[in-house]
This record gives C-alpha cells, sequence and structure tokens, in this order.
C-alpha cells in the first residue's frame, strides 16, 4: 500500500502561501470546502483553509512514519502553510475585534 501516489510537482503544493489540493478519500470529514476550492472561492475564511490544511497533514502523518520521503515533504510544507494560516487568522480576529 504505497500512499506517495500523489502528485508533488502542482505549483499549488510546491509554494508556501498558496492552498493545497485535497484528495477526496472515503470516510474523511467533509468540511464543505475543500483546500484546492478555497482558491477558488476568496469569500472562504481563513479559518476554513486552515482546517483543510490540518486534515491534509493528517493523511500525511502515517506514510511518514513509514519512511514516505514524500509524504515527508508534502508533511513540511503543509506545516509551513498551516503556520501562515495561522498568523493570517489571528490577524483577522484582531481586526475583527477591534470594529
Amino acid at each position: 500500500m504505497d500512499e506517495d501516489s500523489r502528485s508533488t510537482d502542482s505549483p499549488s503544493q510546491s509554494q508556501p502561501g498558496t492552498p493545497l489540493q485535497a484528495s477526496h478519500s472515503p470516510g474523511a470529514v467533509n468540511l464543505g470546502l475543500v483546500a484546492g476550492e478555497a482558491a477558488r472561492h476568496p469569500q472562504t475564511s481563513k479559518y476554513t483553509q486552515l482546517l483543510a490544511v490540518i486534515e491534509e497533514l493528517g493523511r500525511d502523518i502515517r506514510p511518514t512514519y513509514a519512511g514516505s520521503k514524500s509524504s515527508a515533504e508534502r508533511l513540511k510544507r503543509g506545516i509551513v502553510h498551516a503556520r501562515i494560516l495561522v498568523r493570517e487568522c489571528l490577524m483577522e480576529t484582531e481586526r475583527n475585534a477591534r470594529s
């Protein structure tokens, strides 16, 4: 069972400031919007984007422990992306608290 079949050469996955593409799998939590759709819907909140990125991170943890280098790289990029989104969520929350 090789979980490295997902493509990693997509430009949206290689740049930390862009949402990651989420793959649909049975049993996955449906957030209504996946990370790839967030890029097409600018009104999507940063929080919804963050939830989608966190969901995607969860899919790469087990293969990373099993020694998958591509999953480890996706996990690293996802963590960087999640950190950026957390900062943006905090700024958005502070902005909303002032108004």
